[in-house]
């Protein structure tokens, strides 16, 4: 559509006024009927969430986003502006988006009055129609409808009792635009009621001015479910005014969880490709998040973010990157003991109930990864069996044999390469299991998943490993007690 300046020119163009919500209704049916997808980069959310906000839009609703920390909520916000025009008119100067052919405040509606078809007419970009507040206790009725400006009333020689000494806040501005309240159950509840008239009459009340301002406003809210009982909660009359309140969730599988990650990660592209990555690496990264979930040291009620599995990743590469300084090596691959590197992403993303907190964080990190070690062993080696028949061969006998006999290994950190090799070939029977159990595997992560049956043995109580600060030991627990015996 072509720019008008004025109003006489606009009125010239096929130009009609309709409200946000009309909006977004007509550009989502524009986008479905073309097959274009409506949000981009959520993943996961193709069959749950995004066709639930889709029908909120559809309806005209505001919309309440309700899942924990990590789960796109606000991206998922911020990425409607894509359903809105590219550019809308409004009164030049308009503190409140006025739309030239229907404007709402006194301000606009006396220009018109005044300079008529030469009212002068401003362009506003999609981009700039997006608003975002988070709602703190110490949000005020001022910052969220406004409130009576002495100032203005002053200089303008103004009533207390005219429109015109009111100074808007942010929904008001944000008419005809996306308004996002983050962790709305945060919000103190009278200010929370004070959204009631702006939702359902499209009135606002400042100090007992009372004033009928039809604002269109695309009014999306976020929260956490554990703000319900723990911070605070939303007030029933405002739930009941919001149309949906759609769930958000984490992801349903390690494939899903493996692309938000890939997706999602920054990483330096030359390091990236000087450092290999086992399929299983990934496996074990996402696999801590969905074992954290399920755990009883962490607060289920709290969440765990979706942003655990990303910085612990990048955490990870950036250890094999140190080694890789270190050594002086070119290339270099992903290892089991790169995997201490990564608590420090995980300690700050886990909220721990209190025999979290008595364990402590970084035992409680290194039990998560443990845990998904032990859970995804079973798909590429033998189970380990909590009850095993005495005169039974099992598949790891003569590997736990070469340990019983006051065998060790010990994995430095910062091994290079080929003495890492060395070492782990050094252990009788190791290669041989990864080579039954895993024929298919890859020649550059056999090395990997000969470390991975490692932790996984020490994981069941087979072996025990042991943390010092160079690096992990490995050693027959059960020999050594009987030995001290």
């Amino acid at each position: 559509m072509k720019q008008s300046k004025t109003l006489g020119e606009l009125k010239k163009t096929a130009y009609q006024p309709c409200s946000i919500q009309q909006e977004l209704a007509r550009n989502l049916r524009d986008r479905i009927k073309k097959g274009i997808p409506t949000f981009e980069g959520l993943l996961g959310y193709e069959h749950t969430v995004i066709p639930d906000v889709e029908r909120a839009i559809l309806s005209g609703h505001s919309m309440n986003l309700l899942g924990f920390r990590g789960q796109a909520k606000t991206r998922l916000a911020r990425q409607m502006t894509q359903l809105l025009d590219e550019w809308i008119p409004i009164v030049a100067g308009s503190e409140i988006n006025d739309d030239p052919l229907a404007p709402i405040s006194l301000q606009a509606k006396t220009l018109i009055a005044e300079q008529g078809d030469d009212t002068p007419i401003s362009w506003v970009h999609r981009t700039d129609r997006f608003f975002e507040k988070l709602a703190t206790p110490d949000v005020t009725v001022a910052d969220l409808i406004g409130d009576v400006d002495p100032i203005k009333a002053a200089n303008l020689k103004l009533s207390y009792a005219d429109e015109r000494v009111i100074h808007f806040g942010m929904i008001p501005r944000a008419h005809r635009c996306i308004f996002v309240l983050n962790e709305l159950p945060d919000l103190q509840a009278r200010i929370q009621v004070a959204l009631f008239s702006i939702l359902q009459e499209k009135e606002i009340q400042i100090r007992g001015f009372k004033l009928r301002l039809p604002i269109e406003t695309q009014l999306v809210f976020t929260a956490n479910p554990e703000d319900y009982t723990n911070r605070g909660s939303i007030v029933t009359p405002l739930k009941d005014r919001i149309g949906s309140q759609i769930l958000t969730h984490y992801p349903h599988n390690l494939d899903i969880a493996k692309s938000i990650t890939r997706q999602e990660a920054k990483l330096d592209q030359e390091t990236a490709a000087a450092i290999h990555i086992p399929e299983l690496a990934r496996d074990i990264l996402e696999q801590i998040g969905f074992e954290a979930r399920k755990s009883e040291y962490v607060d289920a009620k709290s969440g765990v973010s979706a942003r655990m599995s990303i910085t612990a990743f990048e955490n990870l590469m950036s250890t094999a990157e140190r080694r890789l300084l270190i050594s002086g090596e070119d290339t270099t691959s992903i290892r089991m003991s790169d995997f201490l590197g990564i608590i420090a992403a995980i300690n700050g993303k886990v909220e721990l109930v209190y025999e979290g907190e008595q364990e402590g964080a970084e035992q409680i990190s290194f039990h998560l990864i443990n845990q998904a070690v032990k859970a995804l062993f079973p798909t590429y080696f033998p189970e380990i069996k909590k009850l095993e028949k005495q005169d039974e061969q099992g598949p790891y006998d003569e590997l736990l044999g070469w340990f019983f006999k006051d065998n060790e290994l010990f994995l430095e950190d910062s091994l290079p390469d080929n003495v890492y090799f060395d070492t782990l070939k050094a252990v009788p029977n190791l290669e041989a299991l990864v080579a039954t159990h895993q024929p298919d595997c890859q020649a550059e992560d056999k090395f990997f998943m000969m470390e991975f049956l490692l932790w996984g043995l020490e994981a069941h109580k087979k072996l025990n490993k042991y943390r010092t600060l160079e690096g992990f030991q490995f050693k027959d627990g059960l020999g050594n007690l009987l030995a001290g015996l």
